[in-house]
C-alpha cells in the first residue's frame, strides 16, 4: 500500500511539492504541532521551503490518525500502550503528547503534540551484494542486523526473507515471520517476501516464534528489533531445534551492545554466527558483514 493512501488530502498536496525521487527517499515523516512538516531522508530532518509557511495544528496530527484509523481516531488511540501504532500496509506511527493514564499504564492521548510516521520500504535486491558472503559454502549461518533507528534494518531484513523464499542467491528455504507490529509482511506486504514465506503478525515476538516453529515447520525464523529476554529465550530454543534465525537489533558497534544487558545475553548464547552492520557514509548506506562470534 503506498504511504500516500494513508495520508489525508493537506499532506498529500504539501509532498507532490516534491519531485518523484525525494518522494521515493523519505523515511520517516514528522509532525509537530506547531511547526511545519519535515521529513527524514538518507539520515536527516529536512523541511521543503514552501512548507514553512503552514505550521500543522493538533487537528492536523488527529486527522492523520483518523485516515490511519480508516476513519476513527479511537480505532488508533486504542493501540498506544505499546508506544506506537501500526496502520495498514506497515506504516508504524509514533505517538507523542498528553498522556491518559490510570494505574501506571498509558490508556490513551488527551492531546497528541507530534507524530512520527516510518515509512516501509520494499526494495528487492538490496541484500544480493550481501549474500556472497553470507553464503560461503551454500549456507546462510544464524545472522543478527545491526544499525541505529532509522537506518534500514527492516528494509534489509525484508529482502533478506524474499531472498531466501524465492532462492535467489541461495536455494530456496521456508521462512516463518514474527511479525508482532505488522511492519515485516502486514497486508499486501506478505506477498513481496516470496511464495515459501509464512507470517505471524499482530502477536507478541516470543510467542510468535514458538508457534511458527511448531506450526509451520519452517528453515529459516525472522522477527524485527530483539526488545525483551523472552525474545532472546525464544531464539535459543529454535536454534537447538536446527532453524536458521535471522534478526535486527539496534546498535552500531559491538561496544553499543556490550553496555546493554539484554545484548549482552544475546551474545552470549552464541545464537548468531554473522553480524552485518549498517551505517551511513555521505548520505549513503555502508554494509559490513562479519563472521564468528564477537
Amino acid at each position: 500500500m503506498d504511504v500516500m493512501e494513508m495520508l489525508p488530502q493537506f499532506l498529500r498536496a504539501q509532498l507532490a511539492q516534491l519531485d518523484g525521487q525525494s518522494r521515493g527517499e523519505i523515511e520517516e515523516l514528522r509532525l509537530r504541532e506547531g511547526f511545519p512538516l519535515a521529513v527524514c531522508r538518507r539520515g536527516e530532518e529536512w523541511t521543503h521551503p514552501p512548507w514553512r509557511r503552514r505550521p500543522l495544528t493538533e487537528e492536523d496530527l488527529y486527522r492523520v490518525l483518523e485516515t490511519a484509523g480508516g476513519g476513527s481516531v479511537h480505532t488508533v488511540l486504542h493501540q498506544v500502550r505499546r508506544g506506537y501504532v501500526t496502520a495498514p500496509g506497515g506504516l508504524r506511527i509514533g505517538i507523542c503528547g498528553e498522556g491518559a493514564v490510570a494505574d501506571g499504564d498509558l490508556l490513551s492521548f488527551r492531546h497528541v503534540t507530534s507524530l512520527a510516521l516510518r515509512v516501509p520500504h520494499f526494495l528487492p535486491g538490496v541484500a544480493a551484494p550481501l549474500l556472497p558472503a553470507l553464503t560461503r559454502g551454500g549456507e546462510l549461518p544464524s545472522t543478527l542486523i545491526l544499525s541505529p533507528p532509522g537506518v534500514g534494518k527492516t528494509t534489509l531484513l525484508r529482502d533478506l526473507i524474499r531472498c531466501l523464499s524465492q532462492g535467489e542467491g541461495i536455494s530456496p528455504r521456508r521462512v516463518g515471520v514474527a511479525d508482532e507490529r505488522g511492519e515485516l509482511g502486514a497486508g499486501p506486504l506478505r506477498r513481496q517476501l516470496g511464495p515459501r514465506t509464512d507470517v505471524l503478525e499482530n502477536c507478541p515476538k516470543a510467542a510468535a516464534l514458538l508457534m511458527l516453529l511448531r506450526g509451520m515447520a519452517p528453515q529459516v525464523l525472522a522477527a524485527d528489533e530483539i526488545t525483551a529476554p523472552q525474545d532472546i529465550q525464544a531464539m535459543a530454543e529454535a536454534a537447538g531445534c536446527g532453524v536458521t534465525l535471522l534478526a535486527t537489533a539496534h546498535g552500531g558497534s559491538w561496544e553499543e551492545l556490550r553496555l546493554r544487558p539484554l545484548y549482552r545475553q544475546l551474545l552470549g548464547e552464541g545464537i548468531f554466527r554473522a553480524f552485518v552492520f549498517i551505517g551511513l557514509e555521505g548520505g549513503r548506506r555502508v554494509y559490513q558483514v562479519r563472521e564468528g562470534r564477537p
